[in-house]
């Protein structure tokens, strides 16, 4: 091989000390100037880990209407239907314009919480057969907190 081609692969002095920390703080720079995180979307990453409970139980969502349900023809202001389910538990939820109305199943008393902001909205309790109502819908993201049999468990966030 050529010498000259040699001195081109050499290591430059300090290579194996490299400033990761520098690199990063300039990428956050250029990420923030280039693109910023909106204002509602942080205030809402906020509202969300301020509502987050450690030692509750995720229930996921199984079934949702708007994308899983096969339409019907000429059918207007249809409810959205929800289905979370974590562990032995299911939560049925039906949001309509008039609010939203669920049951638990198997059929159980819980206090419900809707969370839909900073602090817990209205308080709901379901009766003996697990069923809930509220007159206030959800105007945006929202989830469900459930109090039952020494349990917590928080529904997914979704948009109303």
């Amino acid at each position: 091989m050529d010498d000259d081609m040699d001195d081109t692969y050499e290591e430059a002095p300090g290579d194996g000390e490299f400033d990761h920390g520098a690199l990063e703080a300039e990428l956050r720079d250029a990420a923030a100037i280039l693109d910023p995180v909106p204002a509602e979307l942080r205030l809402l990453a906020v509202e969300a880990y301020a509502l987050h409970d450690l030692d509750a139980k995720i229930a996921e969502l199984t079934f949702d209407s708007l994308v899983d349900a096969i339409p019907v023809r000429g059918a207007v202001d249809v409810p959205r239907m929800l289905t979370f389910h974590t562990g032995g538990l299911t939560v049925d939820v039906e949001v309509t314009p008039r609010g939203i109305m669920g049951q638990l199943l198997p059929p159980q008393s819980a206090s419900i919480e809707v969370l839909d902001g900073p602090r817990a909205g209205a308080s709901l309790t379901a009766d003996d057969m697990g069923r809930f109502t509220s007159e206030a819908r959800p105007t945006g993201p929202f989830a469900l907190r459930l109090r039952a049999g020494g349990e917590v468990v928080v529904t997914e966030w979704m948009r109303a």
